[in-house]
C-alpha cells in the first residue's frame, strides 16, 4: 500500500467521530419541530394509521358514480382521510394565524385581519367536518 492509501485509512476513525459529532450535536429549529408535530398530529387525527394498516380502497365507483365517502362511520376510504386532513390542515392553520396575530399588539388593524382570518379558517373547517359526518351517518 501507498503511504498516502495509509494515511487515509488511519484518518477514517477521526473522519468518522467528526462526523458523529457533527450529526449528534444538530439541533433543529423549534419551528421546523413543532411543524413536524403538527404535520404527525394531523396525519393520527386524519386517519394515517388505519390507511397504512388497512390498505383501504381510494373510491369506489359504484351505480354509475364515484363514492369518495365511505357511508359508514366505522370504515373510510383513502379519499376521507384526505379530506379529513386537508381539514385538519386547514384547522391548524387557523390556530396558527389566531396565535400570530397575538403578536401585533402595536399593530391593531393587522391584529384584528390576522385573527379574523384564524377564526373563520377554524370556523369553516368545523363546519366542514361537521358536514362530512353528517353525510356519512346519512349514507352518501
Amino acid at each position: 500500500m501507498s503511504h498516502k492509501v495509509k494515511r487515509e485509512i488511519s484518518s477514517l476513525p477521526f473522519t468518522m467521530n467528526k462526523l458523529y459529532r457533527r450529526i449528534s450535536t444538530i439541533r433543529p429549529s423549534a419551528m421546523i419541530l413543532s411543524i413536524l408535530a403538527m404535520a404527525f398530529a394531523v396525519f393520527l387525527f386524519g386517519g394515517g394509521l388505519y390507511d397504512i394498516i388497512m390498505k383501504p380502497y381510494p373510491a369506489v365507483y359504484y351505480g354509475g358514480r364515484f363514492i369518495f365517502l365511505y357511508p359508514d362511520l366505522s370504515m373510510q376510504f383513502l379519499s376521507d382521510s384526505i379530506e379529513a386532513m386537508m381539514l385538519f390542515t386547514l384547522g391548524a392553520i387557523g390556530l396558527v394565524a389566531v396565535y400570530q396575530s397575538t403578536k401585533y399588539a402595536y399593530k391593531p388593524r393587522q391584529a384584528y385581519m390576522l385573527f379574523l382570518v384564524g377564526v373563520v379558517l377554524l370556523f369553516l373547517t368545523y363546519i366542514l367536518l361537521e358536514a362530512t359526518v353528517q353525510l356519512k351517518i346519512k349514507g352518501g
